[in-house]
């Protein structure tokens, strides 16, 4: 019985063995891989996973003078304070209505642009279009809110001359509450649908030709061809980007909203990235800024589980 369970542990020493020389082996055979990964592991390493130590501050009256280690131990009150403020809930609905445009507005355009564009015979044509959308990713919100500004300002604004001219009464865009949102959602889609069809463009070219020849023999024209070949073909792509997107549902950046939000329309330009800016730099309130910024974690966290687990009860490929 002794002879035969240590013959057993050998075998499981030697299994072991055999599996770590099979992978150093395979790690030796592409190490120039592993080589150019390195980079991006660093990144990650040291700008997202070595900072999140200082999250322990959010638990903390944390003073700067005293250090992480000297900080009096607070526990859940910044949490609490969060809840219970009079502001939350304005934050988080402001916040959820962004991020909805973003979802069912700005999402869909990049894939229809790239179906369209996937259409076009015409080399130089589709070449001139595609260059023509992806130029403004490459400028700063800054550029693109300046933009706006010098088009939809009451003074001289473009815009406004326009609706001057045809009789009509001018519109405050930049101060009426009502205007932002749609302001907002249409400089994304400026800036970024172009960029966003690079990644399915890329997913359309890996689709079968013979599809498309089987489908022409069957009498399928263009339309039919990209809604029964290419839109399942990208799905997949589709589903993973959007999973991606859901878990940034508290984190729409701070830049662009920072830079279009004012006294007149923070009712409903306040989000949770500003709020942080204004509490932790602004107002000094290190401890409670980063207890703000630990649940937009927490809960973008929870977002990209759930759509996951959702995305394999509909048999779909996730991100894990």
């Amino acid at each position: 019985m002794e002879t035969s369970t240590m013959s057993a542990r050998e075998e499981a020493k030697q299994l072991k063995k055999m599996k770590r020389s099979e992978t150093w082996r395979r790690i030796k055979k592409n190490k120039m891989i592993y080589l150019m990964i390195l980079p991006g592991l660093l990144y990650f390493l040291i700008y997202k996973y070595l900072p999140m130590y200082g999250l322990v501050i959010s638990f903390q009256d944390y003073k700067p003078y005293k250090g992480i280690a000297g900080s009096e131990w607070v526990g859940l009150e910044h949490f609490e304070r969060l809840f219970t403020s009079s502001e939350f809930w304005m934050i988080f609905k402001n916040t959820l209505m962004l991020f909805g445009l973003q979802v069912f507005i700005f999402f869909p355009i990049p894939i229809i642009l790239s179906l369209m564009l996937n259409e076009v015979r015409h080399s130089f044509f589709k070449r001139s279009v595609q260059t023509l959308v992806y130029i403004p990713h490459f400028m700063s919100w800054v550029v693109i809110v300046s933009i706006s500004y010098v088009m939809l300002t009451l003074d001289g604004g473009i815009v406004n001359a326009v609706l001057e001219t045809l009789g009509l009464q001018p519109i405050n865009f930049l101060l009426n509450d009502e205007w932002f949102r749609p302001m907002y959602i249409i400089q994304v889609i400026w800036r970024e649908a172009g960029w966003g069809t690079i990644i399915f463009l890329a997913a359309i070219t890996a689709v079968d030709p013979s599809l498309y020849e089987a489908a022409r023999m069957d009498g399928a024209n263009r339309f039919r061809q990209m809604w029964h070949i290419t839109l399942p073909a990208i799905r997949s792509v589709i589903i993973v980007l959007l999973i991606l997107k859901i878990g940034d549902v508290l984190e729409l950046g701070f830049e662009h909203v920072y830079l279009l939000l004012n006294s007149s329309n923070r009712n409903v330009a306040e989000i949770f990235d500003t709020y942080v800016y204004v509490a932790g730099l602004q107002q000094g309130q290190f401890s409670y800024s980063t207890a703000v910024g630990f649940f937009k974690g927490i809960v973008g966290l929870i977002m990209v589980i759930f759509a996951n687990w959702l995305a394999k009860r509909f048999n779909e490929e996730g991100i894990y």
